[in-house]
């Protein structure tokens, strides 16, 4: 029997990508649709690409949601908490897309967002959802937290050389670019076309809320508190996120030992591929794949690291999936696209 699934946030952006990947996933079926403003409408009118036009959205109240096994939460900031803790309370378990639980701490929290949190208890207790280097954590689990996008492709590309002990001092630079379907669904002039063509951004400089989330998941995996600059920029593209990382390597380290921590990373990691070239985002476009090429550079004791995934997929609604996989009991890869579409 297939897993009933809800999908609230399902008008936005990575609502729609997970209303697809469901459709066509070989053990869920979707059972709920709830938005916000959109509520009342039909599905094609918010996204005439997906099939079953006619499916009606209801509202956001967890108290419309019944006979689900999990729901996913494809909400902004601050809209999560509550949908989510009445929802588990029901038995439902919650993939949540947003950064309500993300972050392990009061502190993080509070640097991140600069609000206190709703539920201070719940911090620190879900899994966090990146599962090539927590999938542990999530199997069977009731909830997760999906990580942000830019956090998903710098933790990819740092996330063995900070495990297996290569870095050392800092800080640890992310630059990242990325294209406007990160920034939502939401009508804002800084996005509209005329504002963006022909032009590239950095914006969030030194404030960005996705780098204490960096800094949580590089001392996740390793045994210090790592100090990360990040700086993202908005590109004249419609989806995909391209990360360079740089990091100074601890004495002796060699282009074998690089290698050889993204191999032991990523040699059974069934969406991650450790590529010889630089990668293009238009090579992951459409995709739950991530492509992470590494350099040693011998003359500045530093590494790079170049990484790519699809902002909306593995950076937003198919890693939910490849969450609820884990959760549910399926095979991780179950309805998770790995071939995209060129040109």
């Amino acid at each position: 029997m297939k897993r009933q699934i809800a999908v609230l946030g399902a008008s936005g952006y990575a609502g729609g990508e997970l209303i697809r990947l469901v459709d066509d996933h070989p053990d869920m079926e979707l059972a709920y649709l709830g938005a916000h403003t959109k509520a009342g409408a039909t599905l094609g009118a918010v996204h005439p690409h997906l099939r079953g036009a006619d499916r009606e959205l209801g509202p956001l109240d967890p108290a419309a949601v019944r006979g689900v096994d999990l729901a996913f939460l494809a909400l902004p900031h601050g809209a999560s908490a509550e949908p989510a803790m009445a929802l588990l309370a029901r038995g439902v378990k919650v993939a949540d897309l947003g950064s309500d639980f993300r972050l392990d701490s009061v502190d993080r929290y509070e640097a991140a967002y600069g609000a206190p949190h709703p539920y201070p208890a719940e911090l620190g207790k879900w899994p966090y959802g990146l599962p090539e280097f927590f999938g542990k954590h999530l199997v069977g689990a009731d909830r997760a937290a999906v990580p942000g996008c830019y956090p998903t492709s710098a933790l990819l590309a740092l996330g063995p050389l900070f495990a297996e002990g290569l870095l050392e001092g800092g800080p640890f630079v992310v630059d990242s670019v990325s294209g406007v379907s990160g920034a939502g669904r939401g009508a804002k002039e800084s996005l509209m076309f005329g504002a963006i063509d022909e032009g590239v951004a950095a914006y969030g400089v030194l404030t960005h809320r996705h780098r204490p989330e960096m800094e949580q998941g590089l001392a996740a995996v390793g045994t210090t508190e790592p100090r990360v600059m990040f700086t993202p920029h908005l590109v004249p593209m419609q989806r995909g996120i391209l990360s360079t990382c740089y990091a100074p390597v601890a004495a002796g380290v060699t282009e074998m030992d690089v290698s050889a921590a993204f191999r032991t990373w990523y040699a059974t990691t069934p969406f991650v591929d450790v590529v010889s070239e630089p990668p293009n985002t238009r090579w992951i476009v459409g995709t739950n794949r991530a492509l992470v090429n590494p350099h040693l550079d011998t003359r500045t004791r530093s590494v790079v690291v170049v990484a790519a995934i699809d902002n909306l997929l593995k950076g937003a609604a198919g890693q939910a999936v490849q969450c609820a996989n884990l959760m549910l009991g399926l095979d991780e890869t179950a309805g998770l696209p790995t071939a995209g579409w060129m040109p």
